[in-house]
């Protein structure tokens, strides 16, 4: 028998390998994105209760009443505080016993002329109309049928004084050249009198000259019919004087007689003024409606 020899098994086929792909473009790595710390998250509060309407009203109404009266009291403060002299207002309250005064202005003056403590009236002369510059009476007064705001005789005015300081003082009147002497008075239902008498010389220089020989100031002066004693009023200050004007303030201290008499003078420029006031009883003679007379003779002085 022929040896048959077994022919080998047959391999499968070899697969082909697939193609190589090329992967997809990958995008560029980001550096790591650090963590924030938690937020913390805040407490809830729970909100104030509102008051009530009520309340919130007057709160508003008072506001509004705060604000009104500081416009108005910061407009009153700027009107007092650029008022001129020449429109002094010469009103108050009723209450604080000053007077009723007429609003006041200054007289017109001559073509050219000016006013004293100005510049161009180095003299401080007065060019107004002395009678013009008095002092008006305040509202309920009774007029003085012997001193009406017109001018007085030498003897008049001295008559105001004690007998025993007349003939000096006549005497300096003539040797100072006193060119006019006008004078007004009234008295107030209370029974308070007031005289205002204005003493024009002929200079500054007589009209100093007056003072410091009268001694006014460093003493009341001549004495007053009524009056023999006077002391310095230290309740004055010298509130509303004009620059360049001088006062001088007395009263009659107690005890006094049937009435108390209250004095004060101005000196300004070439006039010198005296306002004297006084009323019967113990009372006395009211020292607010004194002072609020000599201020304002004072500015229209000014």
């Amino acid at each position: 028998m022929t040896e048959q020899t077994a022919a080998p098994a047959s391999q499968p086929p070899e697969q082909a390998e697939p193609p190589h792909q090329a992967l997809p473009p990958q995008p560029p790595q980001l550096p790591p994105v650090p963590l924030l710390p938690p937020v913390p998250v805040p407490a809830v509060v729970a909100p104030a209760p509102r008051p009530p309407r009520r309340a919130l009203r007057a709160v508003a109404r008072w506001t509004a009443a705060v604000l009104v009266f500081g416009a108005f009291g910061a407009g009153t403060a700027y009107a007092l505080a650029s008022a001129d002299r020449g429109d002094v207002p010469g009103l108050a309250t009723e209450s604080d016993g000053r007077w009723d005064y007429p609003r006041l202005s200054l007289p017109a003056l001559p073509a050219g002329a000016p006013r004293p403590f100005t510049e161009g009236n180095t003299a401080e002369v007065h060019h107004a109309d002395l009678r013009r510059l008095l002092l008006p009476a305040p509202a309920g007064a009774t007029p003085d049928t012997k001193l009406t705001g017109g001018w007085i005789g030498t003897e008049q005015f001295l008559a105001a004084f004690a007998k025993g300081s007349r003939a000096d003082l006549r005497l300096q009147l003539k040797e100072s050249a006193v060119r006019h002497i006008a004078a007004r008075g009234w008295t107030m239902p209370d029974g308070t009198s007031t005289r205002i008498y204005l003493l024009q010389f002929n200079s500054t220089a007589f009209a100093d000259d007056f003072r410091d020989t009268r001694y006014i100031g460093t003493t009341p002066g001549d004495a007053l019919t009524g009056a023999e004693h006077m002391d310095l009023d230290e309740t004055w200050k010298g509130g509303g004087k004009v620059p360049e004007t001088s006062t001088y303030v007395f009263d009659e201290p107690k005890p006094f007689g049937a009435a108390q008499v209250r004095e004060g003078f101005v000196v300004a420029g070439d006039t010198i003024g005296l306002v004297v006031q006084e009323r019967k009883g113990a009372a006395g003679t009211p020292r607010v409606p004194f002072h609020q007379t000599l201020i304002l003779q004072n500015q229209l002085l000014g």
